[in-house]
């Protein structure tokens, strides 16, 4: 088995790093792993660490081109892109699986440096995220299409549907965020973080979602948001006091290493819902 790169855009388009004759060969890539910052206080012969951290990496490598067109398509598809990833799929004993960092491109050389007609530059990736995984899980009372399914469990306990809710165990090396998207007609709907069995804690809305809006929910870092999509596409913020409760922990992050369960819930029946955990690793 061999390993997999390519590029994708918020758009979900994708260009290959693996195809020479379509797009180009990504080769001898460096900074797939990580590395921490760290500094010590001696004391006496002992030294004790008083600072660790993740160091930002960055990918390097050569991609290889079979035409100039090739190298004009990629430059076209960055300029493009308002948001891109770096998509690494790795070959593991047990099935290959795929992992994300959210990236901007610093550089790509253009030296006119050609091996038996080949084309190769230099590129060079800032990451800005750690390696990530996109787990979705989608309940809807009617076929989806392309529905998603994983191998989660939905709570049967809650079969009065007014909650809907998912067993996990964040196997990443920090706290997993999540998004979720739970479609109206909702009334005051919450979303509840439990571990080991117990609430930890509710992020409740006071509000009502009309048939054909939808409540979105994101704890990612630099995504964090809480708003109402309306009807015509626009997007209402609900991040303020007439919705939330701002004495309450409104960032859910599921633990690493722990038993939990994240309930998507509402005053009346919840009957389309998608949640998606980003478990993060430092390394793949």
């Amino acid at each position: 088995m061999v390993r997999e790169f390519k590029l994708i855009n918020e758009k979900g388009q994708e260009y290959s790093l693996m195809d020479i004759e379509n797009h180009c060969l990504l080769t001898e890539p460096e900074g797939l792993g990580y590395s921490y910052e760290t500094q010590y206080e001696q004391i006496g012969s002992t030294f004790i660490t008083n600072l660790i951290k993740t160091e930002q990496k960055q990918i390097s490598g050569q991609l290889n081109f079979k035409s100039y067109d090739n190298y004009r398509n990629l430059i076209n598809f960055i300029e493009s892109s308002e948001n891109l990833r770096f998509v690494y799929k790795v070959p593991y004993s047990d099935g290959k699986r795929e992992y994300f960092k959210d990236i901007q491109i610093q550089e790509i050389t253009k030296t006119e440096k050609q091996t038996n007609g080949i084309i190769s530059e230099t590129i060079k990736i800032d990451c800005l995220s750690l390696w990530y995984e996109e787990n979705t899980v989608i309940y809807s009372v009617e076929p989806v299409s392309n529905e998603i399914r994983w191998d989660f469990r939905w709570d049967s306990r809650f079969s009065d549907y007014t909650s809907r809710g998912i067993n996990y165990v964040n196997n990443g090396h920090i706290e997993a965020p999540i998004y979720a998207e739970i479609k109206g007609p909702l009334v005051n709907p919450k979303l509840e973080l439990y571990i080991n069995g117990e609430l930890y804690q509710t992020v409740k809305i006071n509000i009502e979602i009309e048939e054909y809006e939808k409540l979105v929910y994101d704890s990612r870092e630099n995504q964090f948001e809480i708003s109402k999509i309306n009807s015509d596409g626009t997007k209402t913020s609900l991040f303020s006091l007439d919705y939330i409760n701002f004495e309450n922990d409104n960032v859910i992050r599921i633990p690493k290493n722990k038993s939990c369960a994240i309930n998507l819930a509402a005053d009346n029946e919840v009957l389309n819902a998608q949640l998606t955990i980003y478990p993060r690793y430092k390394a793949v």
